[in-house]
């Protein structure tokens, strides 16, 4: 079982960007443009969960974060499953009590966010009650935005 449909939220105009998504077969098609970035992380689910470009077929949405590549496959393997039971329902891994990337979002919750009025996720989803699980993985807790943090997920290895 794979993902039906991989898209990456790109800037408007972040050339480095798309150069690598070209050297790595990415398609063009499967690329969304956020044009105010400058927003933050949240408009660029937004320009997501409004985009056009999806499959029919899809019924979750998984949000995950570019900059967390040491995710266990337990843990991925869990959500799936969680959502699984729960097809309704915000899913997510819990560490140390908090709700943690990647977020399972079903087709409904997904596309509300598009018109959304909350300043982030985590105050979007606030009121919806999600299902989680308490997940042993370092990598929810992983977070690689200063070279100190590259340095540390090398260490993980």
């Amino acid at each position: 079982m794979g993902a039906g449909q991989v898209a990456v939220v790109c800037a408007s105009g972040d050339g480095l960007l798309a150069a690598e998504l070209d050297r790595l077969g990415f398609p063009a098609a499967d690329r969304v443009t956020n044009p105010a970035p400058e927003r933050g992380m949240f408009s660029s689910i937004q320009c997501a969960a409004g985009w056009d470009g999806w499959r029919a077929g899809l019924t979750h949405w998984a949000i995950v974060l570019g900059d967390q590549p040491h995710l266990r496959l337990t843990t991925l393997q869990r959500l799936l499953a969680l959502a699984g039971t729960h097809p309704g329902r915000v899913c997510q891994p819990a560490c140390d009590g908090e709700r943690r990337h990647p977020v399972l979002l079903p087709r409904s919750v997904f596309h509300e966010l598009a018109q959304a009025s909350a300043c982030n996720l985590k105050e979007f989803l606030a009121p919806l009650n999600a299902v989680s699980f308490a997940a042993d993985d370092p990598g929810l807790d992983l977070d690689l935005d200063r070279p100190e943090d590259y340095r540390r997920a090398k260490g993980l290895i």
